[in-house]
């Protein structure tokens, strides 16, 4: 039943990062690949946290539990990590073709 519960969940979810994609498509300039980029880091981070309910629903005793809890916490710190440095060098990248079509 909790199963069914976060497959329903996900779907929604996925109707509404799909609906969201297409909102993305109409942001003019360079914002645009900085959203494309920060859409895309969400959809990755909610798919993981499903994969971990679906995970944790499964865990036989509290110490299975606990032990995807944890390895589930550090990968997200980690995807975290390299989130902030891939948005900092695309927003770089938007910042510097922003400037340069001023210029011209």
């Amino acid at each position: 039943m909790a199963e069914k519960t976060v497959d329903q969940a996900e779907k929604a979810v996925t109707a509404f990062l799909d609906a969201a994609a297409k909102s993305v498509e109409m942001v003019p300039g360079p914002a645009k690949e900085v959203s494309k980029k920060t859409l895309s880091m969400t959809e990755q981070n909610l798919k993981a946290a499903f994969e971990h309910t679906r995970k944790l629903l499964r865990a036989s005793d509290l110490q299975e539990f606990m032990r995807l809890q944890s390895e589930f916490l550090s990968s997200q710190f980690s995807a975290a990590q390299d989130h902030m440095r891939e948005l900092g060098t695309e927003m770089l990248s938007s910042a510097k073709s922003a400037s340069q079509n001023e210029g011209h």
